[in-house]
């Protein structure tokens, strides 16, 4: 059964949120836009690894004349509480999702997806092709056996113990030093991030230091991710990508130091119906980066005009 009520610890304006009980009884809180239409087609945005609802609201805002937005935080991240059963797999979050979109009675949505977020959407898409309009990928997690290099230290994480150890050695490091360091490492350009956004994050990184439960979260979801690369048969995510019936916008950045955009080519000969889009001054997050060009490039995605070479300068 799945019943919807407000979500009281979460900030109320100008994106409010509401808690969904999904049928796993899992919590999850949702965020839309208070400034949009209710009467437009309805879309869901899901964040990548150690991300929040908040990660969208550059792009939910600029999506506002076309689409009714909602935003979900991943059990475990943003202000939605770990998993009860402490299942982080990929399926376990995909699970959420279609719980989420259910509770909305609206679809099919046009879905997005970042990073763990793309994992994720790319396997609602195989397998709920009637809750899925279109879907929209930003530096998928699509399995690639050639990991970079800067890759490591996230991976490293997953490993137990690791992440709590990591954060006692890095006790004595301000919210807004570990901040600085995530920016480096998502952001093409870490200098483009204004004073309001960092400052945001690094109050939204205190708070979340503050929860017995975030490391766990972190490092579970890591491995998750790890597992889906070497997940094989009907599980295997490009397998899955190849089986997604909804037009697809695969966006890539150039800069990017956790996604090789060299995975573009792979994806977008993969998803049947798929269009490219690179963005050379970006890295891991062109949603918060380049939010224009993500919707101008969804927009053509709807209207069929995006061919599966274009790059955007």
């Amino acid at each position: 059964m799945t019943t919807i009520s407000p979500a009281s610890d979460a900030d109320a304006t100008p994106w409010p949120a509401r808690t969904v009980e999904v049928a796993t009884d899992t919590h999850i809180v949702v965020r839309r836009d208070a400034e949009g239409d209710p009467d437009l087609p309805p879309a869901m945005m899901i964040h990548g690894l150690g991300g929040s609802s908040s990660n969208w609201t550059e792009l939910a805002a600029e999506l506002r004349p076309d689409l009714s937005v909602e935003m979900v935080d991943l059990p475990g991240f943003g202000y939605s509480p770990p998993p009860r059963n402490g299942d982080y797999s990929i399926s376990a979050h995909c699970r959420v999702v279609e719980g989420v979109i259910l509770s909305m009675r609206r679809g099919p949505v046009h879905l997005f997806g970042n990073s763990m977020g793309g994992g994720i959407a790319t396997r609602l898409a195989a397998r709920r092709p009637d809750l899925v309009r279109s879907l929209t990928l930003v530096s998928p997690a699509l399995p690639d056996l050639r990991p970079r290099p800067s890759v490591l230290p996230t991976a490293l994480l997953g490993v137990p113990g690791v992440g709590r150890a990591l954060l006692r050695l890095s006790r004595n490091m301000t919210p807004e030093q570990r901040t600085r360091m995530s920016i480096a490492v998502m952001y093409g350009d870490p200098d483009s991030i204004g004073e309001k956004a960092f400052t945001d994050a690094a109050n939204e990184y205190r708070r979340r230091l503050q929860l017995p439960y975030m490391m766990d979260a972190f490092a579970h979801s890591t491995r998750a991710v790890i597992g889906s690369y070497v997940e094989r048969g009907e599980h295997a995510l490009w397998r899955q990508a190849a089986d997604v019936r909804a037009p697809t916008l695969l966006v890539y950045g150039r800069r990017d130091k956790l996604v090789d955009p060299r995975m573009a080519k792979r994806a977008t000969e993969t998803f049947p119906d798929a269009r490219l889009l690179v963005v050379p001054d970006s890295g891991h997050v062109a949603m918060l980066e380049h939010p224009r060009v993500v919707a101008r490039g969804f927009r053509e995605l709807l209207d069929g005009a995006l061919s599966p070479s274009n790059v955007v300068g």
